[in-house]
């Protein structure tokens, strides 16, 4: 079995999947150029928990976690299987390396999750199970999950990691293509670090744009567990750059 690399996108807005927007255009993608895969762990931005927690639902609801947005939006769903035996097969990776690791038979798939999803694999025929980020704790943590959960990619497993790249609400206009300054720098060093494999300077990405970029760690934090994913000393691959509705980054990376 050929293994997959780890993910990592950013999920935007849910209005994306109202819009013909180049992101949305490269979820639609993202299979093609990577491989299908038997099943999908989603780490979303959008599930926090204060120790890892993996997702056993055999019929994981479709959760609208938003407010405000159009009718549309709340109609629709993502009725994919859930993967409560890869779950499993992830805590006893997470506690072979040392790790507490909690089930939950009742979460069903966010839209960090699902939105994504819908237009990756939209006959949502591929399992899906979702592992939640610890925003209390920091991306040293994030990296070591994901290098816990690497062998799964060997195993027909896409990791996917699901958050923002760059991801500050004071920044969100929707519907303008005015992208701030510090934005911009904080996306083409945070492609550079991740082109060059540079686990030390993600760990420690706070400096003054990443505070701008990331108000909050829980959208950066998915990125951490793609990057721990990869092989040892794997170089990350952009495969989207972008911005929408002003300031909210649409960056995509792989690791192999």
């Amino acid at each position: 079995m050929a293994s997959l690399p780890s993910v990592f996108l950013s999920h935007g807005a849910p209005t994306i999947l109202l819009q013909d927007c180049p992101a949305r255009v490269f979820w639609r993608g993202i299979i093609e150029n990577i491989g299908r895969p038997t099943s999908v762990l989603c780490v979303s931005a959008h599930w926090e928990t204060t120790v890892p927690t993996l997702s056993t639902a055999q019929e994981p609801e479709t959760i609208h976690d938003f407010y405000g947005f159009p009718d549309e939006l709340y109609q629709m769903s993502y009725p994919a299987p859930g993967a409560p035996q890869l779950a499993e097969r992830a805590q006893a990776l997470l506690n072979g390396a040392g790790m507490e690791c909690h089930l939950d038979a009742a979460r069903g798939l966010d839209h960090g999750a699902w939105a994504p999803l819908k237009e990756m694999l939209p006959e949502a025929d591929v399992p899906v199970t979702q592992l939640s980020v610890q925003a209390g704790l920091d991306m040293a943590h994030h990296m070591a999950l994901g290098q816990a959960l690497a062998p799964l990619r060997h195993e027909g497993v896409l990791v996917l990691a699901s958050g923002g790249a760059v991801h500050n609400l004071s920044a969100f206009r929707p519907g303008g293509d005015k992208v701030p300054d510090w934005a911009l720098r904080f996306d083409d060093w945070l492609t550079e670090i991740l082109i060059a494999g540079d686990g030390a300077a993600l760990a420690n990405y706070r400096n003054e744009d990443g505070a701008l970029a990331h108000p909050r760690d829980e959208h950066f934090l998915p990125l951490g567990v793609a990057f721990g994913a990869g092989s040892a000393n794997a170089r990350g691959r952009a495969l989207h750059r972008g911005f929408m509705d002003g300031g909210v980054g649409t960056s995509a990376y792989a690791f192999e």
